[in-house]
């Protein structure tokens, strides 16, 4: 269906959260939903696996929850190409200060701000430092070819983001959030079953689908798994908003108070990274590049360890994140353009990506073009 295809407008990205947003409240005010308590996702699989499953209205949601979660998480994973480890050594100095600040700084500039603007609020200050500790693994590539960066060492970046990720997160979590009681281990399942089994799948239906189809084509079926990713985004949203939007609605103006510091948060990492690579001697293609995977956020994975170790209260922190994020991302790709001649003394005569090496963003550039 045509309209399938408006969702892998990232344009559009805020407006399909925000309507998922007002569907799931307008669901769980209709249907008592938020009457319910949400069943841990990970203790609904296991009561599976046990035979001591159930089917309540909460164990229902948490599967609900999972399929959602998992249909966000392995579409993106199709999009790592662990070939490209190797060739970040070619750029030894863009993939130190991209590690540097992913992992050493960004966590704890998150969790000052949330210190800052949250801290009279458990929950939402919960959401937000999760929001912060996990670097982005999908759309940064969007942006940093929108921006005519290296897409090449864009992509060396997220493998090396969705690796380090994935073992560092509930370091960070205990580290950064110790005060606020919740199982780490639950954390470490969440992490492997949203991020590490995906990661896997991800790796073998690459590998398996260009040697079947080559490249070309299995790009036009990646877009298909995109779909499937954003569906999964969507369908999530709603039943977190079924169970706690209600929380939204009696207090409307705490969306403005996390949308700050996510704010600040994109504006300080983005600017620092491409100013510092300036300053570094980087090309404007890497800097640009390393701007973006120190600025993007993983916000898929935030939810996830929000929703499955906490409760989807804290998780709608976390959603607020792609509200921001996509047109605070578009505004910083019109910034590094228009600083380029200026500070790089360049112009956009440098070779362009080649056609294929990121679909999503080729069609986001052809919605852009004027009929």
């Amino acid at each position: 269906m045509k309209w399938l295809l408006r969702l892998h407008d990232h344009r559009l990205l805020p407006f399909f959260v925000a309507f998922s947003m007002v569907m799931g409240i307008l669901i769980g005010k209709a249907f008592g939903i938020s009457q319910y308590e949400l069943t841990p996702p990970i203790t609904a699989i296991t009561a599976i696996l046990r035979g001591s499953y159930e089917f309540t209205i909460g164990n229902s949601l948490a599967l609900g929850v999972v399929v959602g979660l998992f249909l966000m998480m392995y579409p993106s994973m199709t999009n790592v190409r662990f070939e490209e480890l190797g060739k970040a050594f070619r750029s030894p100095r863009q993939l130190l200060v991209v590690v540097f600040f992913n992992f050493a700084i960004w966590p704890f500039l998150m969790w000052a701000l949330a210190k800052l603007f949250l801290s009279g609020d458990p929950d939402f200050y919960t959401g937000l430092v999760l929001y912060g500790i996990a670097p982005c693994i999908a759309m940064v590539i969007v942006f940093t070819y929108l921006a005519q960066g290296n897409v090449g060492l864009a992509l060396a970046l997220v493998a090396y983001n969705s690796v380090l990720q994935m073992l560092l997160l509930p370091v960070y979590t205990k580290l950064l959030l110790g005060s606020v009681p919740f199982d780490v281990w639950l954390v470490a399942e969440s992490v492997a079953l949203y991020l590490g089994l995906p990661l896997v799948m991800g790796f073998l239906t690459r590998r398996i689908g260009i040697s079947r189809l080559g490249e070309a084509r299995f790009e036009q079926f990646r877009q298909v798994l995109h779909t499937l990713s954003i569906v999964g985004l969507l369908f999530t949203l709603v039943v977190m908003f079924g169970l706690k939007g209600d929380a939204i609605v009696e207090t409307p103006l705490m969306i403005l108070k996390i949308a700050v510091p996510i704010t600040l948060f994109f504006v300080i990492t983005f600017n620092t990274l491409y100013f510092l690579g300036w300053r570094l001697g980087f090309s404007f293609e890497d800097a640009v590049a390393c701007a973006f995977n120190g600025a993007g956020r993983d916000f898929e994975i935030a939810i996830a360890i929000a929703i499955t170790a906490f409760n989807p209260l804290v998780a709608l922190a976390t959603v607020v994140g792609p509200l921001i994020e996509v047109p605070a991302m578009l505004s910083l790709v019109a910034l590094a353009r228009a600083t380029r001649r200026n500070l790089f003394h360049t112009t956009a005569t440098c070779p362009v990506p080649a056609p294929g090496c990121c679909p999503e963003a080729e069609q986001l550039l052809r919605a852009m073009r004027p009929v």
